[in-house]
């Protein structure tokens, strides 16, 4: 038999930190996706080959839904869906970035914008996962009162749905830790050339939405899995537009490229499956 449990609602802090780096991925995803081939003048790095670049700034943009979605939701509960994986994710770029800094445009000799953007990205990856921790902490230690009460139980999405959850976040967060670990012997399964920096950068995408999938099949209520059902269904339809852009950067019809595609498929289904459920009558009225 389920309990029913206060939910606590989203502190401003919190709400405000989520719009906050909604508005900065967003930028980066602005350079990414729209100037793939101008990250050598705009860019923190340059990216190469485009595909690359346009691939992670769909990643970007993506996310900023995540957060946005997040800081629009008035409970904990929810919000913390898309905290965590931007926490995991910008702790993991962070280390990427110190392990790979002779790449990064701090030299004289590159375009004083992409200067700019180099610093601008380090301050950012080496505050912003130190702020979530302390804002999470004091969200946690709340004690406004509870906004409404759910269902605290056995977690409510169908167990098909949550088996392909389970199913992605496997795949991504396997793949992305060897990505990280060995990014040289990883990248060799990927459907198109990476360096070492941006496996490893593409790595710590992967952990991140892998985060957010296994997050997403246990929750137990439906309307806390909008955010990030929301995310899949966004960087499916921009890794879409990536692939008709750049997507003859692609090996065609290598199993690396047909595994890239088949996973983004059940991402879009997943992400689709569980938007739907998550606008359904009963998750509005908040019966689990």
């Amino acid at each position: 038999m389920s309990a029913s449990t206060e939910v606590p609602p989203l502190i401003p802090p919190m709400r405000w930190l989520l719009y906050v780096a909604a508005f900065l991925v967003f930028l980066a995803g602005l350079v990414l996706f729209v100037f793939p081939l101008r990250t050598d003048e705009f860019f923190a790095w340059t990216v190469n080959p485009p595909m690359t670049a346009v691939f992670l700034g769909a990643a970007y943009w993506s996310s900023a839904g995540l957060e946005v979605t997040g800081a629009r939701s008035a409970s904990w509960d929810s919000a913390r869906l898309a905290v965590w994986p931007v926490f995991v994710f910008t702790t993991l770029t962070f280390g990427v970035t110190l392990l790979h800094l002779d790449r990064f445009h701090l030299s004289q000799s590159t375009a004083p914008t992409a200067q700019i953007a180099t610093w601008a990205w380090l301050a950012i990856y080496a505050l912003v996962p130190v702020a979530m921790l302390v804002i999470s902490w004091m969200q946690i230690r709340s004690r406004r009162p509870a906004s409404k009460s759910v269902t605290a139980g056995r977690p409510v999405l169908p167990p098909a749905l949550r088996l392909l959850l389970a199913v992605i976040a496997g795949v991504l967060l396997l793949y992305g830790v060897a990505l990280l670990a060995v990014p040289v012997l990883a990248a060799a399964w990927w459907p198109w050339p990476l360096s070492e920096l941006t496996a490893r950068a593409v790595g710590a995408w992967l952990v991140g939405l892998g985060w957010a999938a296994a997050q997403g099949q246990l929750s137990r209520d439906l309307r806390t899995v909008r955010p990030v059902a929301l995310t899949s269904v966004v960087f499916v339809i921009l890794q879409t537009f990536a692939l008709l852009r750049y997507g003859d950067a692609l090996t065609w019809p290598s199993a690396p490229a047909i595994g890239f595609v088949t996973v983004l498929l059940a991402v879009g289904v997943a992400g689709g499956w569980a938007l739907q459920l998550s606008r359904s009558p009963v998750a509005r009225a908040g019966i689990t």
